[in-house]
């Protein structure tokens, strides 16, 4: 079905899908035409994918990759995670990771301003002790 998509990422995608009672018979799928960059060949091809799970009527549009193979993929995780963060209530996994990113880059970019200080304050400590020699 996926032909460029690693089967084990089909295969969790799949588990994920029959986790949250997602069949593939609830799903409507078109072909839409991309825009964008990319001139003649986005023009002419139907490369996008629009995704529409019935039950729910989340809607997905995905023109991600050149590929309507990929971007039948990528739609219906997309969907998948819609669905699980209206039906959950918490945040989904991705969130999660780009919270705990964000953390981490908050700690990094303090630490960097911690040292940014004591360097300027070494460098001072220097400036002020050759001024102190000149005027002796």
């Amino acid at each position: 079905m996926f032909g460029h998509v690693l089967p084990a990422k089909v295969q969790s995608l799949q588990k994920e899908m029959a986790r949250l009672g997602i069949l593939e018979t609830d799903l409507e799928e078109s072909f839409i035409r991309g825009s964008g960059p990319g001139g003649q060949k986005i023009n002419k091809s139907s490369s996008g994918v629009y995704l529409k799970h019935l039950p729910t009527g989340t809607e997905v549009k995905c023109q991600q990759e050149r590929s309507q193979v990929l971007n039948r993929f990528l739609a219906r995780r997309i969907l998948v995670e819609k669905i699980a963060r209206q039906r959950e209530g918490e945040k989904s996994l991705q969130e999660q990771r780009w919270f705990k990113i964000r953390k981490q880059k908050e700690r990094r970019s303090r630490r960097a301003k911690e040292k940014m200080l004591s360097d300027k304050k070494i460098h001072s400590e220097k400036k002020a002790a050759r001024k102190n020699n000149w005027d002796a």
